[in-house]
């Protein structure tokens, strides 16, 4: 899954958005959507605001933490 860093403020976390698209199907048309994911933000990659990074799920790291950040593959 592939995401944008929003904020890097909680310690060795941060907060991904991820965009995706759903069909109304009353109108026929498709609109964006978006969902906000906190992932763990390991000190080997530090990841910052604006970064295009890669997630995969993993077991849970505490109560809203299932996601760690694999790699970075834009910088801002």
């Amino acid at each position: 899954m592939i995401g944008e860093v929003l904020s890097t403020k909680s310690h060795k976390t941060a907060k991904v958005v991820r965009e995706r698209q759903y069909f109304l199907r009353k109108y026929e048309r498709y609109e964006k959507r978006q969902t906000k994911i906190k992932v763990h933000n390991p000190t080997c990659i530090n990841a910052k605001v604006g970064d295009l990074v890669r997630v995969v799920e993993s077991r849970p790291l505490s109560k809203t933490k299932n996601f760690v950040i694999v790699e970075v593959l834009e910088k801002k």
